[in-house]
């Protein structure tokens, strides 16, 4: 069964479409990529998502059935701008927060002291936010969004702000959350986590979306058109074969190769061949990244 699942939403501000036609599923255990450039309609589909706003036309039912107030404890929230207080403490927000979405004084304590202990920062307990640094805020911040065991859990941005050590603790714990059964909708502009995280996605381009299914779908859509290929030492004439469009040497040695076609993969490796051995040579499969920027432009911002 889909955890959620909208329907044809559609939302108009006056003479502007925001959202127009947009359906999707996520079902139980499962992160669902939501993509597009700022004023795309991502932030609108996540709110009306929440139930803080409602669509036009069409439908979204969480667990099969419409919003209603017993829907609230079993939706989590992480937005992009952040929202704690500074001068307030630590576990006088997270509890007043995992109340209003129904649970116990007693339960949302024990359940912070877990996620505190879990993130290796109990002695945040007391301390007000202002007093954390900006990723340990974030940490704060994430574990207000989960506090109460949210079946539906949005996320915008999960990860900015965040220190490399920092993205892989909390990607390791979406994942747990996903296995859990923890159905997840994740937007952000970081489309390596993207790839790493979901398996289906929806692009939207000016309200409409452009570009749905799964990744493994989309990208052989797409043609391939880098090939590496590195060895030992320099490999010559590799911008005189024929479909090499553009030769790029990094410089930690090897080549990138931007070809026309696929097949010019064959040329490239005989020829590195002919020179000596190789110690690398691959036909790239499209980035997610490059996908996007076809699908919606080189401005996405």
């Amino acid at each position: 069964m889909n955890s959620l699942k909208v329907d044809h939403i559609i939302k108009n501000y006056g003479e502007k479409t925001a959202v127009n036609s947009l359906s999707f599923d996520v079902s139980e255990g499962e992160i669902y990529g939501l993509l597009g450039a700022n004023g795309a309609g991502k932030t609108t589909t996540m709110r009306m998502i929440l139930g803080l706003i409602y669509p036009d036309k069409g439908d979204i039912r969480y667990l099969g059935k419409p919003y209603s107030h017993e829907q609230l404890s079993m939706l989590g929230y992480l937005p992009e701008e952040r929202g704690m207080y500074p001068k307030i403490k630590v576990s006088d927000q997270i509890i007043y927060l995992a109340q209003l979405r129904g649970m116990s004084r007693k339960d949302a304590d024990r359940n912070l002291k877990v996620w505190l202990d879990k993130f290796q920062v109990p002695e945040y307990y007391n301390k007000k936010v202002e007093e954390l640094s900006k990723g340990n805020q974030q940490k704060i911040q994430f574990i207000a969004a989960v506090i109460h065991n949210p079946r539906i859990l949005i996320l915008d941005e999960a990860f900015s702000g965040l220190d490399p050590v920092n993205v892989e603790l909390l990607k390791s714990t979406v994942k747990e959350l996903r296995d859990g059964g923890t159905s997840i909708v994740f937007s952000t502009h970081r489309m390596e986590h993207v790839e790493e995280l979901c398996r289906n996605i929806t692009i939207m381009h000016k309200s409409n979306p452009v570009l749905q299914g799964p990744i493994k779908d989309i990208k052989k859509k797409f043609p391939q058109e880098r090939v590496v290929v590195a060895a030992d030492g320099a490999i010559a004439g590799l911008e005189s074969l024929a479909g090499v469009r553009q030769v790029i040497r990094h410089e930690h040695g090897g080549y990138e190769l931007k070809v026309s076609t696929p097949e010019a993969g064959q040329l490239i490796l005989q020829h590195a061949l002919s020179q000596g051995p190789i110690t690398r040579f691959e036909v790239m499969e499209p980035t997610l990244n490059e996908i996007f920027i076809k699908t919606v432009g080189e401005s996405n911002e």
